[in-house]
């Protein structure tokens, strides 16, 4: 574990740098600590060198994780594909849901959603590389969704998620040209009225390619906490 620290340093370096590249704050982009498949002692050691964003995909993994280490006041988002069996304990113990890609799931988030609790910060999913593979919405399906997820009360619609497929390296012009469909994307529907602010891209290999077109959350496990033993 001792390599962790210095692998978050090294991430946090890189944003700096592609910030500095794009001609944009740093504190404009948000690092989100992918700490899926990995033990408590894991997220433990990236908190104990200051990161605060951990995001986690399996509801029954995350759980025991989240109680163990609730004393460190961690924010928590769920990036996961989200079944309908699932979203109660996700409402009651997220901050954030990254990966809404039908309006079911949302409305059951919702419904929820404890009253008690801020409302649920969310991203509409959008497969902006059309892979079968791949959860999320069309780019053509997400205007209609994310105005509909809008509406919906206990939840607060922050912007969009994508995982697009991945590039030959990190700058690749199909990264960029991923990316940038995701930005023409947001800044359509903030045309239309929807106060989003964020733009949740960019991973490990081309978080570079999405923060110079836009992205305000990057998630990066495997820069941070090395190769995963299962997925």
């Amino acid at each position: 574990m001792t390599t962790i620290p210095a692998n978050l340093q090294a991430v946090i370096q890189r944003i700096a740098a592609a910030c500095a590249q794009a001609g944009r704050d740093p504190a404009t982009v948000c690092l989100l600590a992918v700490s899926k498949t990995w033990p408590e002692s894991a997220v433990r050691t990236a908190a104990g060198a200051g990161q605060r964003a951990f995001g986690e995909s399996y509801v029954q993994e995350a759980l025991p994780k989240m109680a163990a280490l609730a004393g460190l006041m961690l924010e928590w988002h769920f990036i996961g594909p989200l079944q309908s069996n699932k979203t109660r304990p996700v409402a009651e113990n997220f901050a954030w849901v990254h990966s809404i890609e039908r309006l079911k799931i949302a409305e059951r988030l919702s419904a929820q959603r404890p009253a008690h609790l801020p409302p649920l910060n969310v991203c509409v999913e959008v497969n902006v590389s059309g892979e079968a593979s791949k959860s999320g919405c069309t780019l053509d399906e997400a205007p209609a969704l994310c105005h509909a997820v809008a509406a919906l009360p206990r939840l607060r619609l922050r912007g969009l998620m994508a995982i697009p497929e991945p590039s030959v390296d990190e700058m690749s012009a199909l990264a960029r040209r991923h990316f940038g469909e995701m930005r023409t994307l947001y800044d359509a529907l903030n045309a239309e009225g929807l106060p989003l602010d964020t733009l949740s891209m960019g991973m490990s290999h081309d978080l570079e390619a999405a923060i110079m077109e836009g992205a305000t959350i990057v998630r990066v496990g495997t820069a941070i906490f090395g190769e995963r033993n299962s997925t």
